[in-house]
């Protein structure tokens, strides 16, 4: 298993690598400004010096003065340098001043600049005095740096402290987001561990309690889930009882010679019927355990939805005729092409039917009915039997709702019947909803995509 770091270490680290990279930028652009400002500020100030040094050796009487004066200058980062009227630069700086600079002065004008030697920046400031000539004066930039040692010093301190305190901050807030989601790991392992009544408080920033909510909400749907599963196998397993009970019990009676004659044909007609009714829930599992497959098998092709209503109506009505329930067509006069696979549909339409002819008594109708509502074609079973009420409606297509709601009131088949007619109607790309029928009973309704 790979080994990961924890969530609070990587957001110290990156939080700290964050912080590292906005301190130095804002380091960088802060020296140089402050730099820039320190450098402007001691040109003007050294501007203004060569201003009143030039004013005070404007007469040759007192440029003897310089070299004391220069002497002065010196213990306080600053050279003086004087230029005769030939350009010449006089005092034991002199080396330090460019000739052009000298020639520019002694020609009467003022000079103000930054000399680049190697390494080395000086600020020079050049006044022409009277009678002829002029003084220079020069300072290195270094002695202007505002950052001095000390200063460099409290910024790095400053920085460190910066790191440590975004690394801290890393650190909590990595802790922060942590805990909620150990605690959803936690969560999570219990859930594969079978329990469901775990829980998460939802904590932390919107995004992190927002996978709790979820998680919790993931079991609560899993709890529901198996109880319904808990509940069909229940239901089935009594449904799977009661035909198993009649074939054993009619076996029974005709092998020890209980019945005879005429009475052990009617027990082996009850064993076949129940037989028959085992067959088909065991069917319809099947086919609800196979419509979640991916090598669920569909033929699609064009079908004829009246062609086929109408050789299903021919079937039916030898089913309906005995027990006195009128089969009717409502069919349009033209072809209606879906793309669909056709036993998919007969399946569909043929449970649909036995649910209506088992609620629908005698006298009154099932309808069949095929109509276009571009881009789909309508397949409808309506009957005349009890109905639904508004709130079977909503859970008609949930495996064994109405069969625990109706058992013992009125007829019921396996209880899987309309689901699986939702499940195909799903596959084949449609949709199947059930209301009320104008004759006063139940009408489901299946829409299909048209070929």
């Amino acid at each position: 298993m790979t080994s990961r770091r924890p969530l609070s270490r990587q957001l110290a680290l990156l939080t700290t690598a964050v912080a590292a990279l906005a301190v130095l930028l804002a380091a960088a652009v802060s020296i140089g400004l402050v730099r820039g400002a320190a450098s402007a500020q001691a040109q003007r100030t050294l501007a203004r010096q060569a201003d009143g040094y030039a004013a005070l050796l404007d007469r040759p009487a007192r440029r003897a003065q310089a070299t004391r004066l220069g002497t002065l200058l010196r213990r306080q980062g600053l050279e003086l340098v004087t230029v005769t009227e030939q350009g010449q630069a006089l005092g034991p700086d002199r080396a330090l001043l460019p000739a052009d600079l000298a020639a520019t002065v002694a020609s009467g004008t003022e000079v103000s600049t930054v000399v680049r030697e190697r390494r080395t920046r000086r600020f020079v400031e050049g006044r022409p005095v009277e009678g002829g000539g002029g003084i220079v004066l020069l300072e290195t930039a270094d002695t202007a740096d505002p950052l001095t040692t000390s200063l460099r010093w409290r910024l790095a301190i400053a920085l460190a402290i910066g790191l440590a305190g975004a690394a801290g901050a890393g650190l909590l807030l990595g802790r922060r987001l942590a805990r909620p989601l150990q605690a959803a790991a936690r969560t999570a392992g219990e859930l594969s561990a079978g329990n469901r009544d775990v829980r998460v408080i939802p904590e932390g920033p919107a995004e992190v309690a927002a996978v709790t909510e979820a998680l919790s909400a993931l079991a609560s749907a899993l709890s529901r889930s198996e109880q319904r599963q808990r509940e069909f196998l229940l239901s089935v397993s009594h449904e799977l009882r009661t035909p198993l009970t009649a074939v054993r019990g009619s076996a029974e009676a005709i092998a020890d010679g209980v019945v005879d004659g005429d009475e052990a044909r009617d027990a082996a007609r009850v064993a076949v019927a129940e037989s028959d009714r085992l067959e088909r829930l065991v069917r319809d599992l099947l086919d609800l355990a196979r419509l979640g497959a991916e090598d669920f098998r569909l033929d699609i092709a064009p079908v004829d939805l009246v062609e086929l209503v109408e050789a299903a109506a021919s079937t039916w009505r030898r089913r309906c005729g005995p027990v006195g329930v009128d089969l009717r067509l409502e069919l349009p006069g033209s072809p209606v092409v879906v793309a669909a696979d056709a036993g998919r549909v007969r399946q569909i339409l043929d449970g649909l039917t036995e649910n209506a002819l088992r609620v629908t008594p005698a006298g009154a109708p099932i309808v069949f009915a095929v109509r276009l509502a571009a881009p789909a074609a309508v397949l409808e079973v309506r009957d005349g039997g009890p109905g639904l009420t508004e709130d079977d409606l909503t859970v008609a297509f949930e495996r064994s709702a109405l069969y625990e709601r109706y058992r013992g009131r009125r007829r019921v088949g396996t209880g899987l019947g309309l689901a699986l007619v939702a499940g195909l109607a799903d596959r084949l790309g449609g949709t199947a909803t059930a209301g009320h029928a104008p004759e006063g009973g139940a009408a489901f309704t299946v829409r299909l995509p048209l070929a």
